[in-house]
């Protein structure tokens, strides 16, 4: 048996746990720089607001009803994030930490007693041990767990917990169960079902597995197979390595210069270097990308990308940030304003399965020990401890008008409590 935990609009939720006055108020989370909204309260779900809409387009509500607006706090989100799943490892065997805020449960070898009161126990203790609500679904498969943990959420009833057991219980869901929301599914191929008349869950586990295999190859033909109740994806207890790797940002105003905009793809390049670091990859192609801003009426639109190859596998800064900007020299044009760059990293392979290149003008090995210097100095003291000369002593300029303190992950802005 497989669980899924799901933390209820987990940022608006990690806002609350430290701002109580909030619950039952309408609360979004916005993106970078303010830009879209990122997660909502169910106050503010009702009164329309819907996932990554523009700022811009819900003010007139937000302020007639009173919309209470927090800027992104992602040290914070992610801290909370590690205290759930770190209490979630201590009720069952083993777990996959599938996004910041899912994680798949292993029940194997536990009773159908044993699942019941355990799940009951999971939702209420993690409720009150980290102040984030969760809903927990629990059914034969991955992909029934996720259909199970969707009904907890939304049947007020079930208390936040669904177990599916019985397979005359999973048909009665799937018969009312959209084809757009079962997991693996996605938009392009539940559009093509629906123009074959499959609408629901139940529609899809009646059609043959040859004709799901020849229009939607083996990821659709897993999930068939898991609505029908054969476990076919397993648990993976290690995340698994990137294949690439991307760092963007959208930037508070247009930037025109050159040098500026330098400045901001050297220090995206930094961070998805170190991220590829952390994974132990290394990678031989790097994309840089530039855009305008697409909601400006006047002015001229350009957007471009450059796919930069690299002679030989690298994980240096040094390295990534020096093909980033000779990239960058070759879409940028004069005279627009840029309002978001980007680097994407890919070409990844694992560093241990790479013979390094016998004649290489860069000396590697001492590249390499910087690299650790940095990383643990970043580690130690703080991201953006130590970084290099391109990037900048300024840092990115951010729209953060709405910002909560980092309670978690900064001794200046830990709780105080006066006796």
């Amino acid at each position: 048996m497989y669980g899924l935990a799901d933390c209820n609009n987990f940022f608006v939720s990690c806002e609350r746990v430290f701002n109580p006055s909030l619950t039952g108020k309408p609360v979004v989370v916005l993106s970078n720089n303010d830009g879209c909204v990122i997660s909502r309260s169910d106050e503010a779900k009702a009164l329309g607001i819907k996932m990554g809409e523009p700022v811009f387009k819900i003010k007139d509500l937000a302020e007639k009803n009173g919309v209470i607006s927090y800027s992104a706090n992602f040290p914070l989100y992610g801290d909370l994030s590690a205290r759930v799943m770190d209490r979630l490892k201590s009720f069952v065997p083993s777990i996959e930490v599938y996004s910041i805020d899912e994680a798949f449960l292993n029940f194997d070898g536990m009773s159908y007693e044993a699942i019941k009161s355990t799940g009951e126990e999971i939702v209420r203790k993690i409720k009150r041990e980290t102040g984030i609500p969760i809903s927990l679904g629990i059914s034969h498969t991955k992909t029934l767990a996720k259909v199970a943990a969707k009904l907890s959420k939304k049947y007020p009833r079930l208390n936040s917990f669904c177990l599916m057991d019985r397979d005359e219980d999973i048909k009665k869901v799937l018969l009312k169960f959209p084809i757009e929301d079962v997991w693996g599914v996605g938009r392009a191929y539940s559009k093509m079902l629906k123009l074959n008349r499959i609408n629901t869950a139940s529609d899809f586990t009646a059609i043959s597995q040859g004709w799901v295999k020849s229009k939607m190859g083996i990821v659709g033909l897993k999930s068939w197979k898991e609505l029908n109740g054969e476990s076919c994806i397993e648990l993976e207890d290690r995340i698994s390595d990137k294949k690439q790797i991307c760092t963007s940002r959208s930037f508070s105003e247009d930037i025109y210069e050159f040098e500026e905009i330098c400045k901001a793809v050297a220090t995206f390049t930094a961070s998805s270097a170190e991220k590829l670091r952390r994974q132990k990859g290394v990678c031989r192609e790097i994309i840089v990308f530039i855009l305008t801003n697409r909601f400006k009426e006047q002015g001229n639109h350009h957007y471009e990308s450059t796919l930069i190859p690299i002679e030989s596998y690298t994980d240096s800064t040094f390295e990534l940030i020096e093909r980033a900007c000779y990239g960058l020299k070759k879409i940028y044009k004069q005279g627009y304003g840029y309002k978001k760059a980007g680097v994407i990293i890919t070409a990844i392979s694992r560093k241990s399965d790479i013979t390094p290149p016998l004649f290489y003008e860069r000396d590697r090995s001492k590249e390499s020990s910087v690299m650790t210097v940095m990383d643990e100095m970043n580690t130690r003291y703080g991201r953006h401890t130590v970084f290099t000369a391109t990037e900048g002593v300024e840092r990115i300029r951010a729209n953060q008008n709405f910002l909560s303190k980092r309670f978690t992950t900064s001794w200046d802005d830990i709780i105080e409590v006066k006796v």
